[in-house]
């Protein structure tokens, strides 16, 4: 018998995104990683990128300091705005540091000073992938909790936020009004709705959501 069943497609490569107003500078870069099969896209201004940026679901960006027009500090905060969390790499002049400070201390992910090595920057494009891939991997998580929570009834959400709280089911039952073998009943339900196989793993699940948003 043929196997019909087709493997899931494997995600798609994350792209390396660079940003910088010198031509060389961008080529060089270009050529550096595609050497090591990374997929990249260039731009030669902020504003140009910023045409992209809202369409990234993933990747990292490498990025000037000091450009015209827009500064590498100002797209920073553009992106923060737009709320596109993608790893940002700051490459820097000597006397652009105080500004790398300034923009590792509004969340980049690291800097470096020109020149640097290539090696220097593989690794720190590297580092930030695997930072924006566990991002992302948090955030399908997050989703399928979520998707989950909507599964409950009212009554179950009730005794599920009383269990994570750490409450016996004879403090949730006399909370409810309810009998504990009905408190026992839904306490099952809820462990199956929520795929948990421990009370632990329950307690997890809500420690990574944001538990205000599940409640709207």
């Amino acid at each position: 018998m043929t196997n019909t069943h087709t493997p899931p497609a494997p995600p798609a490569p994350a792209t390396v995104f660079v940003v910088d107003d010198d031509e060389a500078v961008r080529d060089s870069i270009r050529l550096l990683l595609r050497s090591v099969d990374h997929q990249v896209e260039i731009f030669e201004s902020p504003l140009e990128f910023l045409e992209r940026a809202p369409a990234i679901q993933s990747g990292c960006l490498v990025l000037d300091v000091r450009m015209p027009v827009m500064s590498g500090l100002d797209l920073q905060q553009r992106l923060k705005q737009l709320g596109v969390p993608i790893p940002i790499i700051f490459i820097t002049g000597h006397g652009d540091v105080p500004m790398a400070v300034q923009a590792m201390q509004a969340g980049a992910f690291d800097f470096l000073q020109k020149p640097f090595r290539d090696q220097d920057l593989l690794d720190r494009i590297g580092e930030a992938l695997t930072a924006d891939r566990n991002r992302c991997a948090g955030s399908v998580r997050q989703d399928n909790i979520r998707e989950r929570l909507k599964l409950l009834s009212p009554r179950e959400r009730e005794v599920l936020d009383k269990v994570v709280q750490g409450h016996a089911n004879k403090v949730i039952a006399a909370d409810l009004n309810l009998s504990q073998r009905t408190v026992e009943i839904h306490r099952a339900r809820v462990m199956e709705k929520m795929e948990a196989h421990s009370l632990a793993e329950l307690v997890r699940m809500m420690l990574v959501i944001d538990t205000d948003a599940t409640h709207s």
